[in-house]
């Protein structure tokens, strides 16, 4: 906040005199202090009737659109004499069309420019349009129909707030076999696929261990199944790949109206611009609030390195109603790890990289340095003083909030650089992706080619996070890669499928002297072998509490991290139904400590160290941690520069009195 100026009321010489005389003390001189000047606007929800973008902008007179809101806004602002607020009225403020935010939209001297709910108004920002005028498609089926109109596709809907399921039907592993083009099918009940209209919409899904992979159909001959290029090609290629996984692989083939024979389910004819859903059992179609995303993002907010956005707060809105297409189109979602993904065609892929490289190969690893991120509904790169306050990211069709990431993931083409960014008291939950995805996975991440990239002093506090990363089971609650001062404190993490908090990237790869595992794997010919750290520092993962994880996905914990860390903190973290680790220091965690950590019920070990293959995974200290399951592998006192000790194992009858310290302080704290 600018600093409160002060003016003074003085009595005259004269007057001054004449109180002194006839002792009147209270006459001295006082001093009063003013309010800062502050310039309000107030938007109407979208067809409220009154507002109008010709009006003055008062509770009295709404403006009628945020677009006009913020033309206005940016006008205030560049006066430099006070603060800014762009109020919500409550409603659904429908965009058409993503707001971005750049240094023009910026608080100046020392002022800020906020968009906020109005109080204790509802104001939803929303990329989505209301679907109505259902009428009964087939009565047999019980399947409805409404026209939406052409021109755009969605792979989310949303009906009463909860993301519709896509129409699907369950493929065997048996019923097909997997070949470098596709898959021939071996079950003669599939023999119907081949009649199927718009073939190219339809998509395989493949639910592995780490990974979560689509990718769409080309055509449909007879048994023959050929996929999409280079969709198929990237979604083999690697590790936990389509042909190779490393656990039971679920397959599922999605979006085809055939497909739609379970309640909850819809799809989209995109030519014919009609919409189907199969109502819940008890669902009234009728009245229940159908949302149709268009929008794949909704705030991109982000200058550039010379001129970044600055000074703006965000505050009780909820941002709903996008969806996110990539995954569709021809190049899938090959899906790596947490969210990261392999586009484009790769140009060290050998020929037989079907057979070659199903568990990994050289040419695979000169791919790693162009991997590409999920973008986030909400956007913040090359921005300084950025806060999220109170705020609920539900309904969204990928990641909800992104922070700092690469390029490719901010429609504003910049990425990275962001600085003092505070994400406090929100609310993530009910989204195709995870919740909050802070740094990037690309070179200028990690050791930066303009110092302006570096994303630094990013706090996440007091969130709840939870029931999300419904599509993209891959992704985690809270994820940050290459982020030099980082706090991750007191928030709520449950109901996730992956991990809850993951931290760190690289897997040890671009620390100084580089990895023994990473040089046999042939990375560093295509990258050299860094001598200087990477931005990754100074990290606090405190007091979160953090609950049912890994409860579909598989190699993950509550609490995950890659790569050194010098200054990582894990303290006092109440992690309870971990579907498989507590703590889980993954290939090349350095530099971290743990302390006063608390593990319940843990499917796995409640530590695990991957100290294999010459990874240089160690220096860990783990001191006084409480756990109800005594197992921990790869980290031994006096091994490795490790230290491990005085950590309890309890029965969860009998909860020691340090413990439930950590217990009854651990998730939010406001």
């Amino acid at each position: 906040m600018p600093p409160h100026r002060a003016r003074y009321a003085r009595t005259s010489a004269a007057a001054a005199a004449a109180a002194l005389a006839a002792g009147l003390l209270a006459a001295l001189p006082t001093e009063s202090v003013a309010a800062p000047r502050q310039h309000t606007l107030v938007v109407a929800p979208t067809g409220a009737p009154r507002a109008a973008d010709d009006g003055p902008g008062t509770a009295g007179q709404p403006l009628r659109t945020l677009e006009e809101a913020q033309r206005r806004a940016r006008d205030l602002a560049a006066r430099g004499d006070g603060d800014v607020k762009v109020s919500l009225l409550k409603g659904i403020h429908r965009l058409g069309s993503p707001l971005r935010f750049g240094a023009a939209d910026s608080g100046r001297d020392g002022h800020t420019v906020t968009w906020t709910a109005a109080p204790g108004a509802e104001a939803v920002v929303s990329g989505a349009e209301p679907v109505t005028d259902w009428e009964l498609d087939d009565p047999a089926t019980g399947v409805y129909k409404a026209d939406v109109g052409t021109g755009f596709d969605s792979r989310q809907l949303y009906v009463d707030g909860v993301p519709a399921q896509r129409a699907r039907t369950g493929l065997s592993r048996s019923d097909i076999t997997l070949d470098a083009t596709g898959f021939t099918l071996d079950n003669p009940d599939l023999a119907y696929l081949a009649t199927l209209p718009d073939q190219r919409r339809i998509e395989l899904q493949a639910k592995l261990s780490f990974t979560n992979r689509f990718a769409p159909v080309q055509s449909i001959t007879g048994s023959k199944v050929v996929m999409q290029q280079p969709a198929w090609d990237n979604n083999t290629y690697g590790y936990d790949t389509i042909q190779s996984p490393f656990r039971t692989p679920v397959f599922s083939l999605l979006n085809s109206k055939r497909f739609l024979d379970e309640p909850g389910e819809w799809y989209l004819d995109t030519t014919a611009g009609t919409l189907y859903y199969k109502p819940l059992p008890g669902q009234d179609i009728q009245r229940a609030q159908v949302e149709l995303p268009r929008l794949e993002s909704l705030l991109e907010v982000g200058g550039t390195y010379d001129e970044p956005a600055r000074n703006l707060r965000f505050e009780g809105l909820t941002f709903t109603g996008t969806t996110w297409l990539h995954p569709g189109s021809p190049n899938g979602y090959a899906n790596q790890q947490t969210g990261a993904f392999i586009t484009g065609v790769q140009p060290h892929r050998p020929s037989d990289a079907f057979t070659s490289c199903a568990v990994g190969c050289r040419g695979f690893e000169g791919a790693r340095n162009d991997w590409a991120q999920a973008p986030g509904a909400v956007q913040v790169s090359a921005a300084e003083d950025i806060g999220f306050e109170d705020n609920s990211f539900v309904n969204l069709g990928s990641v909800g909030l992104g922070i700092g990431n690469d390029a490719n993931a901010h429609g504003t083409g910049v990425g990275l650089g962001a600085k003092n960014v505070s994400v406090v008291g929100n609310t993530f939950t009910a989204s195709a992706g995870g919740g909050i995805v802070a740094g990037g996975v690309r070179p200028d991440a990690h050791h930066p080619s303009d110092a302006r990239m570096t994303n630094s002093d990013i706090l996440i506090r007091n969130n709840r996070i939870h029931s999300t990363a419904l599509e993209y089971l891959d992704q985690d609650g809270i994820f940050a890669s290459y982020i030099s001062g980082l706090a991750i404190e007191h928030n709520y993490v449950s109901d996730m499928p992956y991990t809850g908090i993951g931290i760190g990237y690289g897997w040890g790869a671009n620390d100084p002297g580089g990895s023994p595992e990473y040089v046999n794997r042939g990375l560093y010919d295509f990258q050299p072998v860094y001598q200087t750290p990477t931005t990754l520092r100074d990290v606090r993962v405190v007091g979160n509490h953090v609950r049912n994880v890994v409860q579909t996905m598989f190699d993950a914990g509550c609490i995950y991290s890659l790569s050194a860390i010098p200054g990582g903190v894990v303290d006092e973290n109440y992690c309870e139904n971990s579907g498989q680790l507590g703590l889980y220091f993954d290939e090349g965690s350095r530099y971290l400590s743990g302390s006063r950590n608390v593990f319940v019920r843990s499917a796995g070990q409640w530590a695990h160290a991957n100290n294999q293959n010459g990874n240089r995974t160690g220096d860990l200290t783990l001191v006084g941690n409480y756990t109800t399951n005594p197992a921990i592998t790869g980290i031994v006192d006096g091994q490795r520069g490790n230290v491990a000790r005085d950590n309890v194992t309890f029965d969860v009858g009998d909860i020691p009195a340090g413990a439930r310290e950590v217990i009854s302080r651990a998730g939010p704290t406001g």
